[in-house]
């Protein structure tokens, strides 16, 4: 069973956890921590220019980091029964390298359960990238993750690591300024 508590205290002190989420295993850290955020950058040997998915365990959460939240979102968020990242713009009170160039931000509201708590218990969003080095294939399993990759987080989460099916990303969309959905992932 995960302990929740030291989870917290480790996102608060600015760590970078590695943890199992409603899709692949993801390297994750506070979402409006600037210092953090570039760690997982420079885990990842990413570039900054590229974005990375923020996780929030409910709709009031989204609305605090989201300014002027379109109702047709507020609906398709009721009726999505699979894991999907939508691109928002107007993004708030997130770390600077959370937010694309464009003022655009991939958000994803969990329903996995481990995933909510976790992140209700910290009370704010919480970064979700794949455990992998940039431009490697995405780790479908805990076993498939580098082993130096794991060496570099502060709190590996000890849940689901057993899990032996395969996972894969969340679906990805946005809206256009006419509330039409478009499909990227």
């Amino acid at each position: 069973m995960p302990n929740y508590q030291q989870i917290t205290e480790i996102l608060k002190a600015g760590g970078v956890i590695l943890y199992p989420t409603d899709t692949v295993w993801g390297i994750g850290c506070d979402a409006t921590n600037l210092t953090a955020v570039a760690r997982i950058f420079t885990i990842k040997q990413r570039s900054e220019s590229k974005s990375l998915i923020i996780l929030v365990s409910s709709i009031a959460m989204l609305r605090e980091y989201i300014a002027d939240l379109p109702q047709n979102i507020l609906n398709y968020l009721q009726k999505i029964n699979e894991p999907t990242t939508i691109i928002y713009e107007n993004p708030q009170l997130l770390a600077p390298n959370v937010i694309a160039a464009d003022n655009t931000v991939a958000i994803r509201l969990v329903q996995d359960p481990f995933c909510q708590q976790m992140i209700t218990l910290f009370g704010k969003p919480i970064v979700s990238t794949s455990a992998n080095i940039s431009g490697q294939p995405t780790p479908l399993c805990f076993a498939d993750i580098p082993a130096t990759l794991v060496a570099q987080c502060d709190y590996v989460v000890p849940y689901r690591q057993d899990d032996t099916a395969p996972k894969k990303p969340s679906r990805l969309i946005k809206f256009d300024k006419n509330g039409e959905l478009i499909i990227l992932r």
